[in-house]
């Protein structure tokens, strides 16, 4: 059999020959993600406006310390020293942060904008070897499998503020009745956007799948699994949506607080 040499030439940054805008998909995902990182982190260290009549920012959500009526264990403890910025968001946006960091999705979206790794198919890319995520720091990544319960954890909690968004307390008599704002139902569209992009995580596939190599064989695993690979193909649709919807949700909260948004009494 005749062997054919191949000839592989390494390319520069940016080096292709294709001929679309191959550069504007990686554009848009490092400005939207780096929109939403510096947004949530202003909002974060602000520790003010994130709470009006029933409603509670997802960033702030749960309040383990703080001056709200939403704070589980009361205002800020004195263990905590003075010159440590203190803020309820600070306590617990790490956790889904890191989940969403290193989702299979977002590390392919961020690789190729931030990194440059490559930064599209077919375009050379700024180093010549390849690493991988077997070794530090990205081996770092397979934290992930360990964040989804998290996650899951705050889908239960993000529901039950839902619930909390649904009673309003009358200014003038003090009694609390049941309604339904613009509030409740962003917060509550957010929730079922995170539901969506938390169950088609490829780790709840494998969870629900039962680890089975032949998943079919099993009927009730075989049909979560089917259920999660549906959310699964929309994966990243969900993943931008639910990043839109949290922010957003944030900032309907925070403008309803400062007065500069009248909330939306539906019912």
């Amino acid at each position: 059999m005749d062997v054919i040499p191949v000839t592989i030439t390494s390319r520069g940054l940016g080096s292709t020959a294709r001929r679309d805008v191959w550069w504007a998909t990686p554009l848009a995902i490092f400005v939207g993600l780096s929109l939403f990182i510096v947004y949530a982190t202003w909002a974060a260290f602000q520790n003010a406006h994130y709470t009006y009549g029933p409603y509670l920012s997802p960033f702030y959500s749960p309040e383990l310390f703080g001056d709200s009526p939403h704070a589980w264990l009361g205002p800020k403890p004195a263990w905590i020293p003075a010159w440590v910025p203190f803020s309820p968001a600070l306590l617990i946006l790490p956790f889904p942060g890191l989940f969403r960091v290193t989702c299979y999705y977002y590390r392919g979206a961020y690789y190729k904008s931030f990194w440059a790794d490559p930064p599209a198919c077919a375009v050379g890319e700024p180093r010549g070897s390849y690493w991988g995520e077997g070794s530090f720091p990205l081996v770092l990544q397979n934290v992930h499998r360990y964040f989804m319960w998290i996650a899951v954890g705050f889908l239960f909690i993000l529901t039950y503020d839902v619930w909390l968004a649904l009673w309003f307390t009358d200014a003038a008599t003090g009694a609390t009745r049941f309604g339904i704002g613009l509030g409740t139902i962003l917060l509550a569209v957010n929730v079922v956007l995170l539901t969506g992009y938390t169950l088609g995580c490829h780790v709840m596939r494998h969870i629900v799948g039962g680890a089975h190599d032949e998943v079919s064989k099993h009927p009730v695993c075989d049909r979560a699994y089917a259920c999660s690979s549906a959310l699964n193909a929309r994966h990243q649709l969900y993943a931008w949506l639910s990043l839109f919807s949290v922010a957003f949700a944030d900032v309907y909260v925070r403008l309803c607080s400062m007065g500069i948004w009248t909330d939306l009494r539906i019912l």
